[in-house]
């Protein structure tokens, strides 16, 4: 039986490897506007976090959000992601 290989993505907090369906992902849309992402299937940039709050505030205050979209990510964004790892 075949090995079937495991996507890894790097978490923007803790700048881990971790398999992809592990971690969260937010995407730029086409219209420059930041979503979280829950299916990891919408077009656009991408980048991952774990589903821990330290990971999250690690990358709010090293501006790793901003970095990899060239926008800032908004209030509303950064309260559902909070939500979302307090929730799990």
């Amino acid at each position: 039986m075949k090995v079937r290989k495991i996507p890894m993505r790097m978490c923007l907090g803790c700048q881990e490897m971790k398999p992809k369906k592990e971690l969260l992902r937010i995407v730029r849309t086409t219209e420059g506007v930041l979503e979280f992402d829950p299916t990891s299937k919408k077009n656009g940039r991408g980048a991952y976090l774990c589903p821990d709050l330290e990971c999250l505030k690690k990358a709010i205050k090293g501006n790793k959000l901003e970095k990899p979209f060239a926008v800032k990510p908004s209030s509303e964004l950064l309260a559902e992601l909070e939500r979302r790892m307090n929730s799990t």
